[in-house]
């Protein structure tokens, strides 16, 4: 156990933490919705320091990250236990493993010494905290993000946007590119994640105000979130934030407890990205569906093709310098 970050000691022994925006107050004995920072004694520890579910190398664009260091590899950990509780969550045998098993916290022992020992030997050029919430096990994350910078190694989160101001603040010292979820409406968070939107909107400006690089994506469910009404209202709070933010629209399958519901149409992507167009955006990407052609980057001034791709893999890439090479225009991502 590590004792946690962000929280204050309140009376009775009742802690409130600030980690993620739900600011869970825990009793003594107690663990928060996460279910993985547990009070004890009237102090908040983390129970899964240094205790990693998953390890995996994975190329950048899974995260899916676009415009960041493309055709790289990213060493890719995760622990148990997540702050949401999505209907449709593609990894709930580990995101809601201590919820569902009485408690019991898996994972083997890891230190921040070994996972960015491994990234380096392995040629990865970042480490992603991916498959649950990064911000539920954010001292791990942070300790490890720290000490991959002295050496040379980029850090990026893939989050559902709730982590709190002040472990945002924290993180972004050492944080180089966040791909946050925007899921929905208020009241898709609230049915389908037990969750509210505001604090994602919030997390997007604040990492982005932070010269965090973001991209965002969107899981588009069949009657759930994939009116115009939904696409429009995120294409356009992405346009207000930054044009150049890349917008992942994504095709759903069924799994976990929405089971009743079709895989999205392409067309339904289609009209996401076209959308995103109208609202201002200047990179709209289609997921889940490789060779449809919504996967590549075009300049956004002379549409010059200048990263052609299927699926995760990278067929050509001729931006050089950050830059269109037919017409200058600065194409905006962290590059080699």
């Amino acid at each position: 156990m590590k004792e946690a970050m962000f929280y204050e000691r309140l009376d009775e022994k009742k802690v409130r933490c600030f980690l993620c925006a739900h600011h869970c107050v825990i009793k003594e004995g107690k663990r928060g919705i996460c279910s993985v920072r547990e009070n004890r004694d009237g102090t908040l520890y983390s129970l899964v320091y240094g205790k990693l579910i998953s390890m995996n190398i994975d190329p950048i664009e899974k995260k899916p990250l676009f415009h960041f260091l493309p055709g790289s590899t990213s060493f890719s950990i995760a622990t148990v236990g997540c702050n949401f509780r999505c209907e449709h969550c593609q990894n709930n045998e580990i995101s809601q493993y201590p919820k569902e098993h009485g408690g019991e916290i898996m994972g083997q022992p890891a230190t921040p010494e070994a996972v960015v020992e491994a990234a380096v030997r392995n040629g990865c050029e970042s480490i992603s905290y991916t498959y649950t919430e990064p911000t539920i096990y954010f001292e791990f994350a942070y300790d490890c993000a720290k000490l991959a910078h002295q050496k040379g190694i980029r850090n990026v989160f893939v989050s559902n946007g709730y982590t709190g101001p002040e472990a945002a603040k924290a993180i972004a010292p050492y944080l180089d590119g966040n791909n946050i979820d925007l899921k929905g409406g208020d009241e898709f968070y609230k049915k389908i994640c037990g969750a509210r939107l505001e604090p994602v909107k919030e997390t997007i400006r604040l990492m982005k105000a932070l010269g965090v690089w973001v991209e965002v994506t969107t899981l588009i469910i069949p009657d759930h979130n994939d009116s115009e009404k939904d696409m429009r209202d995120i294409a356009e709070f992405i346009a207000s934030v930054d044009p150049s933010m890349p917008w992942h629209v994504t095709q759903f399958y069924p799994t976990c407890r929405i089971l009743d519901k079709p895989r999205t149409p392409v067309k339904t992507l289609r009209r996401a990205r076209e959308i995103g167009f109208e609202a201002g955006l200047k990179y709209v990407y289609e997921g889940n569906v490789p060779g449809e052609g919504g996967e590549n980057t075009y300049c956004p001034d002379c549409k010059e093709l200048l990263i052609r791709r299927f699926g995760f893999s990278i067929g050509e890439n001729t931006i050089k310098d950050g830059k269109c090479p037919k017409c200058g225009y600065d194409i905006k991502g962290v590059w080699k």
